[in-house]
């Protein structure tokens, strides 16, 4: 299902942490939030499997652990990792939500941002599908702005001026969403 949102935040429940009327493909490549800790920042990723193809069910395979190894070389160093990301948005617009929005996500890795290291615990990761070098679509912009004026409402800790990319985390070792995207756009739409 695709969001189109026309300014339109998509409907979260806090308690819960799902997202209303998206695909839900829950994982159990998560756990909790350290006691006393909530998100304050959101961290945008890029994402393609196999590198710069989109489709296929790869990326939810490898949200929930059942990614093969043997169906791509690239997938072999994969398959053994335990890696999520609270949602992704595809190619198309549909938002797939894998870690309920409340829970701590294994997305950013060895991270810092704000002079706070270990970004996974404070932080909610969103991927898109496609890589730094092509354009993301229109249509996934728009359901990351619902997505995330959805998070605003949801959760008070969360703002717009906190919305990063996972370069910005990890500097030197990660380069998504890349040059391909356009911030502007995204801050203008939120």
């Amino acid at each position: 299902m695709a969001v189109h949102p026309s300014s339109q935040a998509l409907r979260i429940d806090a308690k819960t942490g799902l997202a209303l009327g998206v695909r839900q493909v829950l994982t159990d490549h998560y756990d909790a939030r350290p006691a006393g800790v909530v998100a304050d920042l959101i961290i945008v990723h890029g994402i393609s499997l196999p590198p710069a193809e989109f489709g296929g069910p790869w990326i939810d395979r490898l949200f929930t652990g059942s990614l093969p190894g043997e169906v791509h070389p690239y997938f072999a160093a994969m398959a053994a990792g335990r890696v999520s990301a609270h949602a992704l948005i595809r190619r198309d617009g549909e938002v797939v939500q894998y870690v309920p929005f409340g829970e701590r996500a294994w997305h950013a890795g060895r991270s810092e941002y704000g002079g706070r290291a270990a970004c996974n615990d404070f932080s909610v990761g969103i991927e898109l599908e496609g890589t730094d070098e092509t354009a993301y679509e229109a249509v996934q912009y728009e359901s990351l702005a619902a997505l995330i004026q959805g998070l605003l409402a949801a959760y008070p800790s969360l703002s717009r001026e906190r919305v990063v990319g996972h370069s910005d985390v990890a500097p030197g070792r990660k380069t998504d969403p890349g040059a391909a995207f356009d911030w502007e756009r995204l801050r203008a739409s939120i």
